[in-house]
């Protein structure tokens, strides 16, 4: 089984793990061995799939500020919690390579495997609730119809992403490309580099 086919598995029992209960506080039941690739590709999801409804119920025109506010400080460190296990995940793959031979003609790519990864545990919600959206008995045929072109459109893209993905980590492995990782060094949440965090310490 290759990395990309392992991860599509994992993905697709996480999403269908967590609509068991559908609830965003329901605990994770991750059955992976702890600090395994495989528990973190699980994390990820779980992370991305709660994620999700979160962005659903704040996005409901009667919520009550309050709860919105909390809700929006939840997403917050549900974003951080995201970036820092792609990040971990890409540490995966440096200390898989370390040894590889890089060719002087070896390119590198616009992201490395673990961001095209999690653009990938996205796509397996999208997937998820547009065939959630195909299935209802209560739309039109019109909206059935719509929903049906973009199944089919983002299960194309899925083949065509993991396809891409594994030809990453090919050519990585083999040192045509080289794998370079930039943090993403995001500012908002820290208090020495957020100027509104730390104008309130003066």
């Amino acid at each position: 089984m290759t990395f990309i086919e392992l991860s599509n598995q994992i993905f697709n029992e996480s999403v269908v793990d967590y609509h068991q209960t559908d609830n965003v506080d329901a605990p994770i039941n991750n059955k992976y061995e702890f600090k395994s690739i495989e528990y973190y590709l699980y994390l990820k999801n779980w992370i991305d799939t709660v994620q999700w409804h979160l962005e659903d119920i704040i996005r409901n025109p009667e919520i009550d500020p309050v709860e919105a506010l909390a809700l929006k400080r939840r997403i917050d460190k549900s974003n951080q919690d995201r970036t820092d296990l792609v990040e971990l995940i890409d540490s995966y793959f440096l200390d898989q390579n370390k040894d590889v031979k890089i060719s002087p003609k070896a390119t590198i790519n616009t992201e490395s495997p673990a961001w095209a990864i999690d653009r990938l545990s996205i796509l397996h919600l999208k997937i998820y609730h547009m065939q959630q959206e195909v299935d209802r008995k209560d739309s039109s045929a019109e909206h059935l119809a719509q929903c049906l072109t973009k199944l089919n459109i983002l299960l194309e893209q899925k083949i065509d992403l993991s396809t891409a993905i594994n030809q990453l980590i090919e050519d990585i492995a083999s040192g045509e490309k080289q794998m370079k990782v930039y943090k993403q060094m995001k500012m908002y949440n820290d208090p020495a580099l957020n100027p509104v965090l730390y104008a309130k310490g003066k």
